[in-house]
């Protein structure tokens, strides 16, 4: 399964999904600095299974149901790396179970 990070997320994050996912940041793909329409429209072409992102406006920007990708969005007192090591294991197990929507909120 594919997964990307957005910008920003903690680049280290990556390695917390584990072997079972293929984990990368906007910043590996070169694509810091890209509007959301553009950056959701190089997810999809790229062939991204999820996005996850703290953006909680993104659902209001973007007509999200035009994308074959889910979009994790993470709800968070901040968006250290050591915070958001418990809310991967739910996206985790969210996936494992086949329990998300287009936009999933991870509490």
């Amino acid at each position: 399964m594919k997964l990307l990070l957005d910008e920003n997320l903690p680049r280290k994050l990556k390695v917390d999904f584990g072997p079972d996912f293929e984990v990368k940041t906007v910043r590996d793909m070169g694509w810091t600095g890209k509007k959301n329409s553009e950056l959701l429209e190089l997810i999809a072409l790229n062939g991204f299974d999820f996005f996850v992102t703290v953006d909680k406006n993104l659902r209001y920007q973007q007509n999200l149901d035009r994308f074959d990708f889910s979009i994790f969005l993470l709800i968070s007192v901040n968006n250290r790396r050591e915070t958001l090591q418990k809310l991967v294991e739910k996206i985790k197990d969210r996936i494992k179970k086949s329990d998300y929507l287009r936009l999933t909120e991870i509490t």
